[in-house]
């Protein structure tokens, strides 16, 4: 990690979380002072290693109280939102993170001069079928009403160390005979993590053309078929991947989604009946990662490094045996 004489400051809300703590990495990386703004700064002892003594602090913030996100704001040079939630429960609803929260956030980051970077979704639109793209678009049209200069990342499925798909299913393929395939059509681009982080950090340092609506995509396109196939192959196990019609999961989704952690909800499927992938509009004015300078990292450099543990007898599993 470097270390500047004159440190700038970047407060990433969200800052504990998968993606979160990984923007919080690059920014400590590049010798910038970071804090980490969460609700619960208690729980975020891990990111005290991602940077140097006391380069990294945590402080809290609740996206839905305007006053504490402007406070963690004072004195930043760059303001990054990597707050999102993928089904609401209790006080944590689509209105109230994505889009409350947005406008919080970057009136905080105009209000101390910083430049701001919004992490937001492929798929997000006022049309979307699902009321997570219907929030996530207008949580980009509140920070971009509050703050001009306002750079959107939209990402496809993230994936690395932490994330919430491949791990989910790796998990159930430690004990389940079998996988469910659910919108076994519909096509992903899952990017990497670190590339997103990256990416984020390069527009808050102003090192790439900020203001603009960037869509990251990796640099493979799979449909979620292909995806378990990958993650089984890493894991070395055999198991049944059943394909589960659409009017099935609605029914299972209705009878089970209204409970604390369902696995899934009805508006989830919605998000599947749909491609999520980088559009050829940003493909076509550099509005991806390669437009940032950034190289994405396919799926097989990153997934054995820690998938491995969901092999029958993790790291110790004899090569060429499941």
């Amino acid at each position: 990690m470097r270390i500047e004489e004159n440190p700038k400051l970047a407060v990433v809300f969200g800052g504990g979380g998968f993606l979160g703590s990984q923007i919080v990495r690059a920014f400590a990386k590049r010798g910038w002072r970071v804090l980490a703004a969460l609700r619960r700064p208690d729980l975020a002892f891990h990111l005290q290693t991602l940077g140097n003594v006391g380069q990294i602090r945590a402080v809290q913030a609740n996206l839905r109280f305007r006053d504490s996100i402007l406070r963690a704001a004072q004195g930043a040079d760059c303001v990054v939102n990597a707050v999102g939630i993928l089904a609401e429960g209790g006080r944590q609803r689509f209105a109230a993170v994505h889009e409350l929260g947005a406008r919080n956030v970057a009136e905080a980051a105009f209000s101390a001069g910083a430049r701001l970077v919004h992490v937001s979704a492929i798929g997000a639109g006022p049309d979307s079928a699902s009321a997570y793209g219907r929030s996530k678009a207008a949580g980009e049209a509140a920070a971009t009403a509050m703050h001009r200069g306002v750079s959107i990342l939209r990402p496809s499925i993230v994936f690395g160390a932490g994330d919430h798909f491949f791990n989910r299913f790796g998990a159930m393929a430690q004990w389940s005979p079998a996988l469910p395939v659910i919108g076994g059509a519909t096509r992903f681009q899952p990017v990497f993590v670190g590339d997103v982080a990256e990416a984020a950090a390069r527009l808050g340092g102003g090192e790439a053309e900020g203001g603009r609506v960037y869509e990251l995509g990796g640099p493979e396109i799979a449909t979620m078929r292909e995806c378990l196939e990958r993650l089984l192959e890493v894991a070395g196990r055999r198991r049944l991947l059943v394909h589960v019609p659409m009017f099935l999961a609605r029914t299972i989704a209705g009878l089970t989604g209204w409970l604390p952690g369902a696995p899934l909800t009805a508006d989830q499927l919605r998000m599947l009946e749909t491609d999520n992938v980088v559009s050829a509009d940003a493909q076509g004015e550099g509005r991806t990662l390669a437009g940032l300078g950034i190289r994405p990292t396919a799926m097989a450099a990153v997934l054995p490094s820690y998938l491995v543990r969901f092999r029958p007898q993790g790291q110790f599993t004899a090569r060429g045996l499941p």
